[in-house]
């Protein structure tokens, strides 16, 4: 998949800065706290002494397809993770399409709970699941 077929199929290119950056550019498409999907395309940048996508990019990934959720939840971005865990399943490659699809599962006062499925194409590559601290908003 290149990034045409990204845009034709209703994605939406967006740039990142800072440690999300190395993942960038991360595609979006769907409606914020409804269907919200994010993706990347892997290169060499993300890949192991495999070839394979390095586990650590995936970890990464999974922190800021879920963090997105969460703070969908939220209405804003002010929350962190404070707990994310991942089992990885399978090996994307150079030039796949990463995706992540994920759910709130619960929100308090104080954290979110998020989980979702990491896929290469239809091909599930790993699962994750979370919980973000909600931060009071400063003056």
């Amino acid at each position: 998949m290149d990034a045409e077929a990204l845009r034709a199929a209703g994605w939406a290119s967006m740039e990142a800065s800072g440690f999300t950056g190395y993942i960038a550019p991360l595609w979006r498409r769907g409606t914020p706290g409804v269907d919200r999907a994010v993706g990347f395309l892997a290169d060499e940048r993300h890949t192991n002494y495999q070839q394979t996508v390095h586990g650590g990019a995936l970890m990464t990934f999974a922190d800021i397809g879920l963090g997105w959720v969460a703070a969908d939840a939220l209405g804003h971005t002010r929350c962190v993770t404070a707990q994310l865990a991942i089992q990885l399943v399978a090996s994307p490659k150079v030039g796949d399409f990463i995706s992540c699809q994920a759910e709130l599962v619960r929100r308090t006062s104080q954290m979110v709970f998020v989980r979702g499925l990491i896929k290469a194409g239809d091909r599930t590559v790993a699962s994750a699941d979370g919980i973000w601290k909600v931060l009071e908003l400063r003056p």
